[in-house]
């Protein structure tokens, strides 16, 4: 960590919490040992809960993992959240010109994985509908990995009158195993009317496949 101020000492707590992702892929934040694959009890910062850093100052954070010499052969993956805290907020002004106090607070995101079966990537999709209300389609699939798997969704859309296609911007995901994801993706404006099919790809990084589907609806 760095003290970019040339005149503030920087005060700093540290502090740990369970993390998790929500169906839409949104971050749910909670109180350490909440989860049962947390693993923020076996997590230890050498430097302690609270250091400060000189103006310019850079310091690194060593951080140690007690892992028990058994664990729960159910739990494929534990994760954990460090923060790190400023304690003595600075003034500043916001974008409308008022006097404020401003302190920054950054989380860490810790993962540990067992040793075990071999590292599997899998998702399966396991939905693909067309919301004409929202003008969006609902994608769902889950992470039937055994490890932490990200990727990329990439949607064509092909109107089957015209033969015109259509690339939608490509979507990032990160999921958990077992995490089941709703995504929604937002149809381009001024989308001429018609029938189309829409084909959804994901690559997400395995070495054997990417998940696909496919879906046929008329755009009114």
């Amino acid at each position: 960590m760095t003290n970019a101020s040339k005149t503030t000492v920087l005060d700093l707590s540290v502090s740990l919490a369970d993390w998790s992702y929500a169906d839409d892929g949104s971050n749910l934040i909670l109180p350490a040992d909440s989860l049962i694959n947390s693993f923020a009890k076996w997590v230890t910062v050498i430097e302690g809960s609270y250091f400060s850093l000189k103006p310019g100052e850079t310091r690194d954070i060593t951080v140690s993992v007690a892992i028990p010499a058994t664990v729960d052969p159910k739990i494929l993956v534990y994760t954990a959240l460090l923060f790190v805290t400023q304690m003595n907020p600075v003034d500043d002004v916001n974008a409308q010109g008022s006097q404020i106090k401003l302190s920054v607070r950054s989380g860490i995101k810790l993962y540990y994985r067992p040793t075990g079966p071999s590292k599997i990537k899998k998702l399966e999709i396991t939905d693909l509908k067309f919301d004409p209300q929202a003008d969006k389609l609902t994608l769902t699939f889950q992470n039937q990995s055994n490890i932490w798997t990200d990727g990329v969704i990439y949607t064509d859309l092909l109107n089957t009158g015209t033969g015109k296609s259509v690339k939608i911007e490509e979507m990032g995901f990160r999921t958990l195993p077992g995490d089941k994801r709703v995504t929604h993706i937002s149809l381009p404006k001024n989308l001429p009317k018609g029938n189309y099919t829409v084909t959804i790809m994901m690559d997400f990084g395995s070495d054997s496949e990417m998940e696909a589907a496919e879906l046929k609806f008329t755009y009114e």
